[in-house]
């Protein structure tokens, strides 16, 4: 995924700023026809969990360092809480991507999302380097079950993610890529906007999330 605030898919959930973002892989079973079945040991879950949230983190500040999923080059860090507004939000608009009323739509439906499911989503909408970068990671309390969702248009493909593990385990991997694919291509939010490509990605984000847990759940971005 591209997270924002590099969750990296096509501009994968970079788990942000991402641009690419880095995306955590997940551990799924596979035991064809022929294979022998080995149950897990115990305490494996447990492993496994604390293993995915250590890549979170290392991920997380990585992208949130970096503002972006910028490859080897990447080396200047950025890290402005002065950046940040004086009092909390879900959204941070430095680039002035959002007007006031969508602004409070977006905060609306966030705080409605975060009701029904426990899972928080913050955005992020940043021109990189100007952005408050890693000072967003206290702000907000990043946890698990935080989706960081940075929209910077500076590589190309405007949607980069950063998934909590816990969110991680009940969406597909590929979603944030269809998302990105969709609602972060230049052409659509050049053509539509940049507000009008997050708008679009934050519907489908909860729409997916509200989704029951299943095995074909968020197979569709509305």
């Amino acid at each position: 995924m591209t997270i924002l605030l590099p969750l990296v898919h096509p501009s994968p959930p970079s788990r942000l700023p991402l641009s690419s973002a880095t995306e955590l892989p997940k551990i799924r079973a596979s035991s064809p026809s022929n294979s022998l079945s080995i149950p897990n040991p115990p305490g494996f879950k447990k492993w496994a969990a604390e293993l995915r949230s250590r890549s979170l983190n290392l991920a997380l500040s990585a992208s949130l360092a970096f503002g972006l999923a910028l490859g080897a080059n990447a080396k200047v860090g950025v890290n402005r809480p002065e950046m940040l507004p004086k009092e909390y939000s879900p959204v941070i608009d430095v680039a002035g991507f959002l007007s006031a009323s969508q602004e409070r739509r977006l905060c609306e439906e966030i705080a409605d999302l975060e009701k029904e499911t426990g899972v928080k989503l913050r955005i992020l909408a940043q021109n990189y380097p100007d952005t408050p970068g890693m000072a967003v990671k206290d702000f907000w309390q990043v946890d698990e079950r935080t989706i960081v969702f940075v929209a910077d248009p500076t590589f190309g493909n405007i949607l980069h993610f950063n998934v909590g593990a816990t969110v991680d385990l009940d969406v597909p991997r590929n979603f944030w890529s269809r998302v990105a694919g969709k609602y972060g291509n230049m052409f659509y939010w050049k053509e539509k906007g940049e507000d009008a490509s997050i708008e679009a990605a934050v519907m489908a984000i909860t729409s997916c999330l509200r989704e029951p847990t299943a095995p074909n759940n968020c197979m569709e971005v509305n």
